[in-house]
């Protein structure tokens, strides 16, 4: 391709890079070539968008290459498409919507959106004020994707049924609103009647324990894993779970990166990048799925 023969005499009487390294990046942009031109009929490089160079990251992964390998392959991609770029052939980079897991960082567990489907739904918690706390708790964990400190500490002024919002106190003492679903604001409704019938306003904390106790770091933990294991196997079954599969269930359907960021509570975006790994494992599973050679 001529794009291709423009870059690689760039980079070798240009750049002056070692001939072993030109034949690397030569050999790197060949394979996505020829897998561009298995995924699409009328391959162009400079007509690619990130979807397809996603999709060849995945594949690169399926094959059991190292994170490390498959940086190094993107980092030639990146290279190329800069250089397009800069010629004037495209007006933006494909490569910059498309990132690779981090080597040696220990990616979030989550539960899958199904095992969270069958607790909610299904009759596991009782109708009494034990169950229906438990429930709403359940519920907010996994509906708004807050920290145990954030959520043992929200007081009944900064819950907002009506709006669907609840305020909370984050790291750094930050504060932060957050919205909730026509479900959650139903749960919390039918705890509040009881809780409310019960120990009226002698406590201003949200969640309490059978005796008006604010909740407690402990109990909190009991509650989550006692209900998670009714429905998944996993290991860790603990209220930050909830936070990751929170994360990662908006990320695969789609949600925008910042916006979960906010969400979350994060100071920068780099905290919240770790979850990408799951929207790897969505792309996958359509790649085995839709490719004919998968």
């Amino acid at each position: 391709m001529q794009h291709l023969a423009h870059f690689l005499n760039y980079i070798k009487y240009e750049k002056r890079y070692s001939e072993h390294t030109v034949t690397a990046y030569e050999k790197d942009l060949d394979q996505f070539i020829l897998f561009g031109s298995e995924m699409v009929g009328d391959f162009c490089l400079v007509e690619v968008d990130y979807h397809l160079i996603r999709q060849w990251v995945i594949s690169l992964m399926d094959q059991g290459l190292t994170v490390v390998s498959v940086k190094r392959k993107l980092s030639t991609l990146r290279s190329l498409y800069k250089f397009l770029l800069r010629e004037g052939l495209m007006n933006k980079n494909p490569t910059d919507l498309v990132m690779v897991p981090r080597s040696g960082k220990k990616l979030p567990q989550f539960v899958q959106e199904k095992e969270m489907d069958r607790l909610l739904d299904l009759s596991f918690f009782t109708d009494d004020f034990t169950g229906l706390r438990d429930k709403a708790v359940i519920s907010l964990f996994y509906g708004t994707g807050m920290r145990l400190s954030e959520l043992k500490g929200i007081r009944m002024n900064d819950l907002r049924i009506q709006e669907k919002i609840v305020k909370v106190l984050g790291k750094r003492n930050k504060e932060r609103l957050i919205p909730f679903p026509s479900e959650i604001a139903q749960e919390l409704n039918n705890y509040l009647g009881v809780r409310n019938e019960l120990f009226g306003d002698s406590n201003s904390y949200l969640f309490v324990t059978d005796k008006g106790e604010q909740i407690y770091d402990k109990l909190l933990y009991r509650i989550v894993r006692k209900y998670l294991s009714l429905v998944t196997t996993m290991e860790k079954r603990s209220p930050h779970i909830l936070r990751h599969s929170y994360a990662t269930h908006l990320l695969n359907r789609g949600a925008d990166l910042n916006a979960i960021k906010e969400l979350l509570g994060h100071a920068s975006l780099a905290a919240t990048q770790v979850y990408t790994h799951t929207s790897f494992e969505k792309l996958k599973k359509i790649y085995n799925l839709a490719h004919p050679r998968a």
